[in-house]
């Protein structure tokens, strides 16, 4: 518990490792700044993050199911994979999956310009550079993408852009934003826009220079529409802040899409009068969003056909789509003047606030710019006192002094190749040290895996097996936990006398609730004992119906030749088991497992037909037993290896010490 207390408070950071949404601690995705909802920390640390913010403390997550995405892939008779970043990569994709890592020529020549990186001492010397390069492009009319790495570091450069009226729009995992992020991103390559984003990747859509005509045409029909045909003030959480188009061109509507705007707001103000419930602001943004789509689908001459033929009013849906048709037409001008403008100022300008932990990420934010053929610049600005410095404890004093010397302490760029070259070589082993705890998760799942397909194909047996199998698979389970006792407490190398018999009768009486306790409760150790001797004097008997001399009969439960077979079969996995200890007694171990393992079968199935419940009642309370012990013990056994796996990388030991006994204790834990 205080070890957990101390990481969420040195090491989970809000609003960089998670925010605080509704009461809750939602998890950020450091890859992709959005907010993973159903993710949690494990081993208690997501309960210390909440008891740190005075959240109300839910119960931990449970695994019931885990592979990693390296043996999940592997189930493929085939892999293929598709990428712009996958080359900084090329030596893990060979060495994880045997996969080559193809380069194929771009569509269009890559005329992007790469900017050398600029090195700062101090925090405050990058952020000064960084609003005074996003306000000279602002002036040009130039549009800029500023790359951030934490809803921190995004919120805190909005506030030194606000400090000198610069209009942008912000995307970070607030859902303020988040749930804007398509409108955002739609107009993040207009003429004077200023976007600041965390992680761009998985954002799934090119930044078009000039804007996207498609978004900003929905935007202009909402913000006409919306307000007539719901009353309801939006929720910032879910439908996200206002897109901020200050400074901004406005997009110049013709007669025929103003008159069809205005057409469309006042049937909706009429659909609104005329409905007897009040419409949720959702409900009408739903209904624009169909009657977009609409118009997608039909199209402009189909959506003229239908309204000519109503002469004066038609239905909601279409004066929607109508008026959006044509609206599209006005932005898909604008945008491509726009985009021919920005064109030759430059294109779109990309600014890294931070190197990554990952050079794929760089590369990701990178290629924002010059998509296609179109002109862009990107430059990376990074500070010796960022983030991925500080996390690895990694020696930069050398570079603050150096850069120190040069600038005479002041806050001033330096675009020396020995310095960038250190810093690159130290993002380099950052990606090191993650390639080696994804390899070290790869040979851990390895074992992981053959667990992992034993337990689902006997899952599938059970699921899907008949129900004299199923009966079977009881009966092994019922022998396996007499073999456990027997062999715990006997050793086939030394004689009967000296075993601990008063124990084992203890334990095989208590087994299955009360089956067994009427039968032996008169049985003493010595009924047991000379038993036994009668069996070494004799020195052969009849296996077949095996009773022990001079003990208590098992119930004549084994009529008919299925069970007698069965009784058989595991007398014969008995005979053959190498996984018990040899000795000279070793056949008179066997008989007592073969006896008591008979004998608790027997009374189970005196139980069931007294019980005279239907035969495939039976069969399914069976198969439901097993499914759900199967799971509960290999969800057990998840969470044992989870634990596992943290304590070993824990230990300082030699990497191939330290693979073989997470090897061998995982090998023992399971079986």
């Amino acid at each position: 518990f205080v070890t957990n207390a101390l990481k969420a408070k040195e090491f989970y950071r809000r609003d960089v490792q998670y925010i605080v949404r509704n009461g809750k601690a939602l998890i950020i995705n450091e890859l992709t700044g959005r907010v993973e909802p159903k993710r949690r920390w494990s081993d208690g640390i997501h309960q210390a993050v909440e008891a740190k913010e005075g959240l109300k403390i839910q119960a931990d997550s449970v695994i019931v199911a885990q592979i990693t995405y390296q043996s999940l892939f592997k189930l493929y008779p085939k892999l293929s994979g598709m990428t712009g970043t996958a080359k900084t990569e090329e030596k893990e994709f060979l060495k994880m999956f045997k996969m080559p890592v193809i380069e194929v020529p771009t569509n269009l020549p890559n005329i992007r310009v790469d900017l050398p990186i600029q090195a700062f001492a101090t925090l405050r010397g990058k952020w000064q550079y960084v609003r005074e390069e996003v306000e000279s492009m602002f002036q040009l009319g130039r549009p800029v993408l500023v790359g951030t790495t934490s809803v921190e570091s995004s919120e805190y450069l909005s506030d030194l852009l606000k400090s000198r009226n610069i209009p942008h729009n912000v995307l970070n995992a607030r859902p303020k934003y988040a749930a804007r992020e398509a409108e955002i991103i739609a107009q993040a390559g207009r003429k004077h826009a200023i976007t600041i984003s965390t992680n761009m990747a998985g954002r799934g859509t090119d930044i078009i220079l000039g804007g996207n005509p498609k978004m900003l045409a929905k935007e202009i029909v909402e913000d006409n529409v919306l307000p007539f045909l719901s009353h309801d003030t939006p929720d910032v959480e879910t439908e996200g802040e206002s897109t901020s188009h200050k400074g901004l061109s406005k997009i110049k509507l013709g007669p025929s899409s103003l008159a069809l705007l205005a057409k469309a707001a006042i049937m909706a103000k009429y659909v609104h009068k005329s409905e007897s419930n009040e419409w949720s602001f959702q409900k009408a943004k739903s209904a624009v969003m169909e009657s977009i789509e609409m118009s997608n689908t039909i199209g402009l001459e189909k959506l003229q056909e239908r309204v000519a033929e109503v002469t004066e009013m038609y239905p909601l849906c279409d004066a929607i789509a109508l008026a959006y048709a044509t609206v599209l037409k006005d932005c898909e001008i604008h945008c491509f003047d726009e985009g021919a403008e920005v064109k030759t100022l430059g294109g779109l300008h990309v600014i890294g606030t931070s190197l990554h932990e990952s050079r794929r990420i760089d590369n990701q934010l990178r290629g924002r710019a010059g998509r296609q053929g179109d002109p862009g610049s990107t430059r990376f600005m990074v500070s010796l006192q960022d983030e991925m410095f500080r996390k690895f404890n990694l020696d930069t004093e050398w570079a603050v002094r150096l850069i120190s010397r040069i600038t005479d302490g002041e806050d001033i760029a330096i675009e020396s190749n020995a310095v960038v070259k250190q810093l690159l070589g130290l993002q380099i082993n950052a990606e090191k040290y993650y390639f080696g705890i994804r390899k070290n998760l790869v040979e851990f799942d390895e074992v992981l895996e053959v667990q992992r397909k034993h337990i689902y194909s006997l899952r599938q047996v059970i699921l899907s097996g008949d129900s004299e199998s199923c009966s079977e698979q009881i009966f092994q389970y019922m022998q396996a936990v007499v073999d456990e006792i027997i062999l715990g407490n006997v050793d086939p190398q030394k004689p009967p006398k000296t075993w601990d018999l008063a124990k084992l009768l203890d334990e095989l009486a208590s087994l299955g609730g009360n089956l067994l306790t009427e039968t032996f409760k008169e049985t003493q150790e010595e009924d047991l004992q000379s038993s036994l001797e009668q069996i070494l004097r004799y020195g052969s008997v009849e296996v077949d119906n095996f009773v022990l001399p001079n003990m208590p009969v098992p119930p004549n439960s084994f009529r008919g030749i299925r069970k007698r077979t069965s009784s058989a079969m595991r007398w014969f996995a008995m005979c053959v088991d190498d996984t018990s200890k040899k000795g000279r007694y070793t056949n008179i171990v066997n008989l007592l497992r073969k006896y008591f393992g008979d004998f608790l079968i027997a009374t189970y199935l005196e139980v069931l037909q007294e019980s005279r419940h239907h035969d495939a009642y039976i069969r399914g309370i069976e198969r439901e037993a097993l499914l759900k012990t199967l799971d509960m013990l290999w969800k057990d056994h998840l969470v044992n290896m989870n634990k596992l796996s943290s304590a070993v990388i824990s230990i300082s030991l030699d990497s191939l010490i330290t693979s073989f006994l997470s090897l061998t204790q995982i090998f023992f834990t399971f079986y």
